[in-house]
C-alpha cells in the first residue's frame, strides 16, 4: 500500500494552526523559534510573529530535547505508565525535582547546585 502525500497547502495550514494554538495557549510571543528547514516555516512565522529569530541550524533544539532526558531514563525500565494517575504523579515529582534544582522555590536557594536538592528535601521533611 502506498502512502499518499498530503495536498500542497496542508503543511502550511497545519504549521500555522500549531503556532496559533501555541501562542494563544501560552500567551507568549517567542523571541526565538527553532525548527527544521521546511520551506513553509518562514512564510508562516513571518505572517504570525515577524519579530522572532528563526533558527534552522542543526542541533538548535538540543537544550530543549535534553531537558526531558532524565524523565525518559526513568520511564524506560518501567516500559511506560499504565494509568493516567501514575503519569500525573511521576510528572509532578519530576517537575518538582527539576524546579528545586533550578532554584525556582524558596528552598535551599543559598546552597550550591550540587547540594540544593538534598538540603531542600531536609527542609521539606522538617516542615512536614
Amino acid at each position: 500500500m502506498q502512502s499518499r502525500k498530503p495536498a500542497q497547502g496542508t503543511h502550511g495550514s497545519v504549521r500555522r494552526a500549531f503556532f496559533e494554538r501555541a501562542i494563544s495557549t501560552t500567551k507568549v510571543i517567542p523571541s526565538e523559534v527553532a525548527t527544521d528547514r521546511a520551506p513553509t516555516y518562514p512564510m508562516v512565522l513571518e505572517e504570525l510573529v515577524p519579530a522572532p529569530w528563526h533558527r534552522t541550524d542543526r542541533y538548535a533544539n538540543n537544550r530543549m530535547e535534553a531537558d526531558h532526558g532524565c524523565l525518559k531514563a526513568r520511564l524506560r525500565p518501567m516500559r511506560g505508565l499504565k494509568q493516567d494517575h501514575s503519569a500525573r504523579v511521576v510528572l509532578a515529582g519530576h517537575a518538582l525535582v527539576q524546579n528545586l534544582r533550578r532554584g525556582h522555590y524558596e528552598l535551599a536557594i543559598d546552597e550550591p547546585v550540587s547540594l540544593r536538592l538534598a538540603v531542600a528535601f531536609e527542609e521539606l521533611a522538617v516542615a512536614i
